[in-house]
């Protein structure tokens, strides 16, 4: 197997394939394609996670006590509770402390 075909940039993983010795230039055709297939795979679904996770936005997941906290600390008023809703930008939930 040669490297003609790849991208230049591109990682040639059949330098890193072990075809066994006995297997025509079909075989190891079929067990490179189907090795890219698999990589392939791999990325797209990396692809759709970080896509998921851009479309969904931040949260407050892990952050609401420590907001309350701050704004306890700052102002002697205890937050009961920072809801979902809540602005995430942290000037503007604290402007809006208030009424948590």
């Amino acid at each position: 197997m040669n490297s003609e075909n790849v991208a230049e940039g591109e990682d040639d993983f059949t330098d890193c394939l072990s075809i066994p010795d006995v297997a025509d230039e079909e075989e190891a055709a079929a067990i490179a394609a189907a090795v890219a297939a698999h990589v392939s795979d791999g990325e797209r679904a990396a692809v759709a996670v970080a896509a998921a996770a851009a479309r969904a936005g931040p949260t407050w997941d892990g952050e609401k006590w420590a907001f309350a906290g701050r704004v306890s600390a700052t102002s002697g008023r205890r937050v009961r509770r920072v809801p979902d809703g809540a602005p995430r930008e942290k000037w503007t939930a604290a402007a809006r402390a208030d009424r948590f």
